[in-house]
């Protein structure tokens, strides 16, 4: 993870209008939601796993499926998350047909291998201008 300074930190907004205007310039909202904090992640690349350029947010007047909820923009940061090739070497199967159907439905993913990977130092210019253009778009 490789933390980066910006003006948005600390900033309050809506959180239906940080969407309208983060969703145009290709963030989506990240999962691990929880009631009281989530992140919105921009995909800067698929190579050697899947590099991001995150922006976690907490509520700080209700909860972040309360309509008309306030958030405050925390710290941005660039994460990769390295998945493992092929298939799952561990799944988690449940005894019984009946189980391994229902477990199939929902462990439909692998888990990262390293959630935490290396960042390679190439992505920073990028991971800059993104952080610019966070900026003029939530500070104008």
């Amino acid at each position: 993870m490789i933390i980066l300074q910006s003006a948005v930190e600390g900033k309050p907004f809506k959180l239906k209008e940080l969407e309208d205007k983060l969703k145009p310039l290709g963030y989506s909202i990240g999962g691990g939601w929880e009631y009281d904090h989530g992140c919105f992640d921009y995909k800067i690349d698929e190579e050697n796993g899947y590099t991001f350029l995150r922006l976690p947010f907490r509520a700080v007047d209700g909860e972040l499926d309360q309509r008309g909820v306030t958030v405050q923009i925390g710290t941005p940061f660039i994460i990769n998350h390295k998945y493992q090739e092929g298939l799952d070497g561990n799944p988690d199967v449940f005894n019984g047909l009946v189980g391994m159907n229902l477990n199939s439905s929902f462990n439909q993913f692998q888990e990262p291998v390293d959630k935490d990977g290396e960042i390679d130092p190439k992505y920073m210019p990028t991971a800059q201008s993104l952080i610019q253009e966070l900026e003029l778009t939530l500070l104008d």
